[in-house]
């Protein structure tokens, strides 16, 4: 009785307080257009936290001495990101053997000279709730280790000794050898094949310059790099003023103290001689093909077959990610969106992207169709992947390029195409049909932002974005200021050749002119020859 007498005086409640509100507010009959987008009325306004006026969320730089940068972004919670990050990559191996970064990576926190093995340096940082990563790119080497704040003396004197002080062991570099070879084999053995695309189409946009290097040693070179191919690399690029020592989740004095204590004044395992002159080359994009026939009938793992795919890849030249076009190049790339097929009419898929709503949605064929950005210090690649039946490579090639072609073509202001300077394009509303562009810009624009927003509330992501930005800039833009940035679409790269990168049976493969004529003709169209319907 007790029991059902407080359910009556609970429901007694919600009906003085909540059935009121509801009828009121509800999307029924009598109140259709309440907005989602605006507070409700009579609703008391939040209250939030207010961070002590002594914190500060911008980014901190120290120079020291020798050069080096000490960033850091303080952040709450117990542990912390903190990581060296060297301005040292494959494109920097011009005068070198090809892989020498990726040999790095594999060989990063192997003994050094306060560390007697990788099991020392683990069980070091397993004290301190740690974990430790070396990541290699085409311009970037990153040495991180994740931690207990409480333990930053110890995770910053560990990445100065694998950073300068490795002792690169004869048993070290065969092991080293071993693992390179595995990632190669897996490479060519893996279903997807996107590493293995990237690899090609840079190849084909930068033949035989900077970018266009090897991100993975080739299998030739593999014997060929040894410790004094190392030390003779690592004496030119690791020095104090191409590398950022970046933390996030601790104090910026602190870690300046700790930098000056393990990272100043340090004498470097290969010594104070006159370092080898650094590559300083310029990005020269050069476009052109790569191809690779290769049987992949046989990918598949587990019970679900895989069905044989022939994959190609489009690119053309952007710009780098200094220049005013970089955003607006994102929002290009976010619009064109794309996916696998599986998931092309899903929501929350991307399925008002223009891959999904032009290419998967209408051909039942093509199995997949994704947009990549690429952007380095001095120039940029965008490019469309798809993949589809050996049989449709014509067919694809034509849908792909009309995809890539058309839309761009309708992105770009008609002026930038001709010489002039008409105001056309993807700001117009006109009668045309335009008025979708506005909301697709917008679309596109506002996931950007979310993705860049909520890929920030992660530690080792902010970490990585201070440390990269700080590198290469001297400077960190805050994420604000990233979405409030000026925002304009041109038709620069469709000026550029194309760079084309193919794999799998490519009997059906137009040629590289065919190819270049189509991205040129007003409607993207290959020549009647690879047409399905005459």
């Amino acid at each position: 009785m007790a029991a059902h007498m407080s359910r009556c005086r609970s429901w007694s409640r919600v009906q003085r307080c909540g059935i009121a509100a509801y009828r009121k507010y509800s999307s029924g009959g009598g109140y259709p257009n309440i907005s989602l987008s605006s507070p409700l009325p009579g609703i008391p306004k939040p209250m939030f936290a207010s961070v002590d006026g002594k914190e500060k969320y911008e980014t901190r730089i120290t120079v020291l001495e020798n050069g080096l940068k000490v960033a850091s972004q303080n952040k709450f919670g117990q542990f912390c990101t903190v990581g060296i990050l060297v301005n040292s990559g494959s494109r920097h191996e011009a005068k070198y053997p090809s892989g020498i970064a990726h040999f790095l990576e594999k060989l990063a926190f192997s003994s050094t000279a306060q560390y007697g093995s990788k099991d020392e340096i683990l069980l070091t940082l397993e004290k301190h709730g740690g974990i430790c990563d070396c990541q290699t790119s085409r311009d970037t080497t990153m040495y991180a280790v994740s931690a207990e704040v409480k333990g930053l003396d110890t995770v910053v004197s560990l990445l100065a000794d694998a950073v300068l002080q490795p002792r690169l062991l004869d048993e070290e570099m065969e092991m080293t050898r071993m693992a390179v070879r595995f990632e190669l084999e897996d490479l060519n053995m893996r279903p997807d094949p996107e590493p293995l695309l990237t690899e090609m189409i840079h190849a084909a946009a930068y033949r035989g310059n900077t970018v266009g290097l090897p991100r993975f040693c080739p299998s030739h070179n593999v014997d060929k790099i040894d410790k004094g191919v190392l030390h003779n690399y690592l004496s030119a690029y690791y020095r104090p003023e191409r590398m950022v020592l970046a933390g996030v989740g601790v104090e910026h004095e602190r870690l300046v103290a700790c930098a000056r204590h393990y990272l100043l004044g340090v004498r470097p395992v290969w010594g104070d001689g006159v370092p080898a002159p650094v590559d300083r080359s310029v990005a020269q994009y050069t476009g052109g093909i790569v191809k690779m026939e290769k049987d992949m009938s046989d990918v598949s793992l587990g019970p679900t077959p895989i069905p044989e795919l022939t994959h190609i890849m489009i690119g053309l030249e952007t710009c780098s990610f200094l220049e005013d076009d970089f955003i607006p190049l994102a929002v290009l790339n976010m619009m064109m969106g794309g996916g696998g097929s599986f998931s092309a009419g899903g929501p929350g898929k991307g399925m008002f992207t223009r891959l999904y709503l032009n290419v998967l949605n209408r051909h039942h064929w093509m199995y997949n169709a994704t947009s990549y950005h690429h952007s380095y210090e001095d120039s940029g690649l965008l490019c469309i992947h798809a993949s589809a039946d050996p049989r449709q490579v014509a067919s694809d090639f034509c849908h792909k390029s009309n995809a890539l072609c058309s839309y761009l073509l309708q992105l770009a202001p008609a002026g930038s195409r001709n010489g002039g300077d008409h105001n056309t394009g993807v700001h117009s509303d006109d009668r045309n049909g335009r008025r979708g562009w506005s909301m697709e810009l917008e679309r596109a624009k506002t996931q950007l932002k979310s993705m860049l927003m909520m890929n920030l509330e992660a530690r080792p992501v902010i970490f990585e974005d201070v440390g990269r930005q700080v590198l290469s800039t001297g400077k960190r833009k805050l994420p604000h200021e990233l979405c409030y940035a000026h925002k304009r679409v041109t038709a620069k790269m469709l000026r550029s050749k194309p760079a084309v990168a193919a794999l799998g049976d490519l009997t059906e493969l137009p040629s590289y002119e065919h190819i270049q004529a189509a991205l040129s003709s007003k409607d993207g169209r290959l020549p009647r020859t690879y047409r399905l319907f005459q």
